[in-house]
């Protein structure tokens, strides 16, 4: 009976937690800089490749990114514009030095990243983020309008008869492409944490109910 009583107790409680899990994570994306290597000095330091990797991702409000890096021997400075060009580490927006840096947007427009070594940055060590609106918003904001409809033809005048134009050739509308899917160059969506989600409360069920 003890054992009933639990269950009843954890089941429920386990799925409460899942949809908590979803509601807070499906529609953003983490992106990891610089892959399974992480953040780190370039091979060739006349080549940015942290750049041409955002400059083919999609970044939008609501998605963070990702710097792994050795804690001790490395940091992530968010700079100015100005400071960003210049390698400036002497006063940053924010320094991260813990080793895992998550930085999450919450707002649109350009973000510089730099490394905490100006060394390190003049050998191009940094990274350019041109973050989009919101996806909610942007679908929102998409939303197609009723066209108008034509205003009504004048009479003609007495006497005289009207004639109707030749109906215009209709021609195939191409359905629109979309533009909110992710670039292949970001790293798994938090979205697909619905599957391993959900896997893991049925597995949780499962073992309570033996």
């Amino acid at each position: 009976m003890a054992n009933m009583a639990l269950k009843s107790k954890v089941v429920p409680g386990l799925g409460f937690l899942c949809v908590l899990m979803l509601v807070h994570k499906v529609g953003a994306y983490e992106f990891v800089v610089g892959g399974q290597k992480g953040w780190s000095v370039p091979s060739d330091p006349n080549y940015n490749p942290y750049n041409q990797w955002a400059e083919s991702s999609r970044f939008q409000v609501g998605d963070s990114i990702v710097f792994n890096y050795k804690s001790g021997q490395d940091s992530v400075l968010q700079v100015k514009r100005e400071d960003y060009a210049n390698c400036n580490t002497n006063s940053p927006i924010r320094k991260y030095s813990e080793g895992h840096t998550v930085i999450k947007f919450n707002q649109s427009g350009a973000h510089y990243f730099i490394s905490g070594k100006r060394e390190n940055c003049l050998k191009n060590e940094k990274v350019t983020v041109i973050v989009l609106a919101d996806r909610s918003s942007r679908s929102n904001a998409t939303t197609t309008s009723p066209a108008p409809s034509p205003s009504a033809a004048a009479p003609a005048p007495t006497g005289q008869q009207t004639q109707s134009p030749p109906p215009a050739p209709s021609s195939p509308t191409p359905s629109p492409a979309s533009d909110h899917t992710p670039s292949h160059n970001a790293a798994s969506p938090i979205s697909l944490s619905f599957a391993g989600t959900v896997a893991a409360f049925v597995a949780s069920a499962t073992l309570f109910s033996l």
